[in-house]
């Protein structure tokens, strides 16, 4: 495994500095999708903590890398590939959800490296006690809030038809990380009622999770962040018939024009999922430009409503590389 990243790190590297590859990403802009930074480099390095944080030292690593090798530009900029010229490939940072420490710990990094971002906020759950049911039932049952805590929810998930794995306890801190990471998406085929039922057993200690409207708006005072919708609810759209996904919609989208001065005109797919139904009434909702979570490259050609991006969790961050290699892949597309 070893030898398989560097064997990436070492092309994408010789793709990004190569004449060939600043060819093949002239004029090309790369959509990067974040979720949480969080306050400690360890903890955002967990398994199942990796792929949606990372910490404050690999994001500064991130951004450091990024200023040496991109045009680091605003969302809307990549959309207009002939209004500004580079010789540098273009790049943007979006964060997914609206979880408050965007404010806290992305921020004033932002800030001190003058790297401007979008946030997409799942709108429910700004200024409100609502809470991610992934970061929830995923702590408490890490133990973040006890052990009382704990195995009281244990006892609702048994009620639920899903109990923990029965070694979990017992494993050491990596696999016991690894397991709960696999456990947390095999409660993804829940219904939201259920869901929301073993979000409230969870205790109240993680709260607040989200941003608040005084945030969001001082934030994009900045000049630095913009804001865009990413549902209301949080809900999967291709799972939602027509009524509620025009609540969701309608819900979110007057959200963010309450909210915000300025607010972006592109949409966020919850988990990236999307089909021509949902493309189709996000047009009808006034946005022209939607992002999905499929891996890729713009190029002025994709489907402006299902736009790519390239994930970056603790392990691109702190091995930013890797990100290259991606680029190198996606660029000979």
């Amino acid at each position: 495994m070893a030898i398989k990243q560097l064997l990436k790190r070492t092309s994408g590297w010789l793709y990004l500095n190569s004449p060939v590859g600043r060819n093949q990403l002239q004029g090309a802009g790369v959509i990067l999708m974040l979720h949480r930074v969080l306050a400690d480099d360890p903890a955002a390095a967990l398994p199942h903590r990796n792929e949606l944080c990372v910490g404050p030292k690999a994001f500064e690593h991130l951004l450091v890398w990024l200023k040496k090798h991109f045009d680091c530009v605003p969302l809307m900029e990549i959309f207009q590939p002939g209004k500004v010229r580079s010789e540098r490939p273009k790049i943007t940072l979006t964060f997914d959800d609206g979880w408050r420490d965007n404010a806290l710990n992305a921020y004033p990094l932002l800030q001190k490296y003058q790297v401007p971002a979008s946030i997409f906020l799942s709108t429910d759950f700004i200024g409100s006690r609502q809470r991610f049911w992934w970061e929830s039932i995923g702590e408490t049952l890490w133990g973040s809030h006890g052990r009382r805590a704990q195995l009281l929810l244990i006892t609702s998930l048994q009620q639920a038809g899903r109990p923990l794995p029965e070694p979990f306890a017992e494993l050491d801190v990596e696999r016991r990380s690894l397991a709960l990471l696999h456990f947390l998406q095999s409660l993804k085929t829940l219904s939201p009622m259920t869901l929301n039922r073993l979000t409230d057993a969870c205790p109240d200690e993680s709260l607040p999770q989200a941003l608040d409207w005084h945030q969001v708006r001082s934030l994009e005072a900045s000049g630095l962040v913009r804001f865009g919708p990413h549902g209301a609810s949080h809900a999967i759209f291709t799972g939602l018939d027509d009524q509620r996904l025009h609540e969701e919609l309608s819900r979110s989208r007057d959200a963010l024009r309450d909210g915000c001065s300025r607010p972006l005109p592109v949409y966020c797919y919850p988990n990236g999922d999307n089909d021509a139904r949902v493309r189709e009434q996000v047009a009808t909702h006034g946005f022209p430009f939607a992002l999905g979570t499929g891996t890729g490259i713009y190029r002025g050609t994709n489907d402006p409503l299902n736009l790519p991006r390239l994930g970056v969790s603790q392990r691109v961050a702190c091995n930013p590389q890797l990100l290259s290699w991606r680029l190198y892949r996606g660029g000979r597309a």
